[in-house]
């Protein structure tokens, strides 16, 4: 069997309402390009990355020559041949052979008749749990709903979410307003769910002192962990050493050289594994493989997913013996998806594993041509602005904080 060509098509999908964090706002939508693997067998394996638009097709076009007569079953000659690790110090090449590893696998599983965790070492779960993973939104304008600014409204959001989805535990994507209000934020969230764990994100926006302030004033909750509070690992270190709460990352812990350092000198407790941003569900596999060895928690980052990507997340999760954390997803906030089917459904908090052989989802072809012309209307977005906040821009650590009195409507140019 061999590559015969690389089809990449970028869309926009739309989301219940834009996504605030720490630095900028997903504005109503999420770019996503689709990736198509074609073999001369007829078999068509289905990848996926965040965001590139434009750029991203052109990046995988122009990889075809390096691909074009490979055998997809020769995944490390193909990691090798795109991301050789000096080459890549001119390319890095990392997010683009996640996609090209997906639909590769998704074409060995369809070859062989069996999913892709068969090709993984075998399920150890037939469904992933997830987090809710909540964020502070802005009001959708087409609808008028959607806004969770004030207390009362990200209760009602997660109540809400409960009810529909299961969620037994809650994640807050903060940074946004002052850590003073997001601190009565998430301790609202403990009062109103006392029995459910709880993971509050600032996405590293707090400096040192600041994370320090805040985790002692959370201490007392039923904490999964404090994910990426600042950023680097001389600052997560120094929190590590003051603090009783697992500290938790997803930013300086995303290569084998950080987590080999991360190994000899501590800074991290739990490693958020991306399939996206470690290259790969493999690299993913062996990266838990390695925290499980030296005795490092694990969890599965979201990045953004459709369909295709979060099938990754399901079979990773499903073949992770020390997987104990629910995963994230921010699959919950999309308005629709690009696969046969719809949305997958949550049932009491979990996704079921795809049974299907390789990824287990299709493309549903109707779906990808409207949200491809939907980009192509609408174009991309400026991840790290914020349109209600114009001229803004993200500092590490931040001082800057949005008013959380202000109930801005910014135009997102969605009509």
């Amino acid at each position: 069997m061999k590559i015969s060509d690389i089809k990449a098509t970028t869309v926009t999908v739309p989301l219940e309402a834009a996504l605030r964090h720490s630095n900028g706002t997903h504005w109503g939508r999420f770019v996503r390009t689709v990736v198509e693997v074609e073999t001369d067998e007829g078999i068509v394996g289905l990848g996926e990355m965040g965001g590139g638009g434009a750029g991203a097709e052109l990046a995988f076009a122009g990889l075809k020559p390096y691909l074009v007569g490979h055998d997809p079953f020769d995944l490390n000659r193909m990691r090798y041949a795109i991301c050789n690790p000096t080459a890549s110090l001119y390319n890095n090449r990392t997010q683009l052979h996640a996609a090209l590893e997906f639909a590769c696998l998704d074409i060995i599983g369809k070859r062989l008749g069996v999913p892709v965790y068969q090709l993984l070492g075998g399920r150890v779960r037939d469904s992933v749990g997830f987090a809710s993973y909540l964020f502070f939104r802005y009001v959708d304008r087409r609808s008028g709903k959607g806004e969770v600014r004030t207390i009362e409204q990200l209760l009602d959001h997660a109540r809400a979410l409960k009810a529909e989805h299961g969620f037994s535990a809650h994640k807050l994507k903060a940074g946004v307003f002052h850590p003073d209000y997001e601190l009565e934020c998430f301790r609202a969230l403990a009062a109103e769910f006392p029995g459910d764990t709880l993971r509050y994100d600032p996405n590293a926006a707090l400096s040192v002192e600041e994370a320090l302030r805040f985790g002692q004033a959370i201490s007392d909750l039923r904490n999964d962990y404090f994910e990426d509070p600042t950023w680097g690992l001389a600052g997560m270190r120094r929190l590590r050493e003051k603090l009783s709460i697992p500290l938790a990352t997803n930013t300086i812990v995303i290569d084998f050289e950080q987590l080999a350092t991360n190994v000899r000198d501590p800074a991290v407790d739990v490693i958020l594994l991306d399939t996206t941003f470690w290259g790969g569900i493999r690299a993913c596999v062996r990266a838990a493989q390695i925290c499980d060895t030296f005795g490092l928690g694990i969890a599965v980052h979201s990045s953004g997913e459709l369909g295709i990507q979060l099938a990754t997340m399901l079979h990773l999760g499903a073949v992770l013996p020390n997987l104990v954390f629910t995963a994230d997803a921010h699959y919950h906030h999309l308005a629709d998806d690009i696969i046969v089917g719809g949305k997958m459904r949550y049932e009491n908090g979990a996704i079921a594993v795809p049974e299907a052989p390789g990824l287990g989802v299709e493309l549903d072809r109707d779906k990808l041509a409207a949200y491809a012309e939907l980009y192509r209307s609408l174009g991309g977005y400026a991840y790290d602005r914020d349109p209600g906040r114009p001229g803004w821009y993200p500092l590490l650590p931040n001082t800057n904080f949005a008013d959380h009195r202000d109930a801005a409507v910014p135009d997102l140019g969605l009509g």
